[in-house]
């Protein structure tokens, strides 16, 4: 986890770290997804830019996603580094411990539901 290559080698694939654990944003259900990465991010992009736009940079290896992702990744190193810092200080290390791994393992946001729209005419 602490390879000091891996949150810059990781954007540059596709791969984000977060608070719901690794993100593909190569996969085809951010395609349309117009939500934000992480709207609780320290880092602005991860919250201002939309999971369909990072897709589109990934996809079309567009060196703006890597260098997005790559950022997004080291704030994200950065917020766990600083929560641990301050858990060590608070004496409560195990309970950060076990909220960060619980948000890994809940995982990414459910995936993206398009409105349906229903065409009834009334007469």
């Amino acid at each position: 986890m602490f390879d000091c290559v891996m949150p810059t080698r990781a954007g540059r694939h596709g791969l984000a770290f977060t608070r719901f654990g690794k993100i593909n944003l190569k996969n085809a259900r951010h395609a349309d997804d117009p939500r934000p990465l992480d709207e609780e991010s320290s880092w602005e992009p991860a919250r201002i830019y939309s999971r369909a736009y990072l897709h589109h940079l990934v996809k079309s290896e567009e060196i703006l996603g890597m260098m997005l992702l790559t950022g997004m990744n080291l704030a994200y190193y950065q917020s766990l580094m600083a929560g641990l810092r301050e858990a060590i200080r608070a004496q409560r290390l195990n309970d950060f411990i076990d909220e960060t791994k619980a948000g890994w393992t809940r995982g990414d946001i459910a995936p993206y539901q398009h409105a349906s729209f229903s065409m009834s005419s009334k007469s």
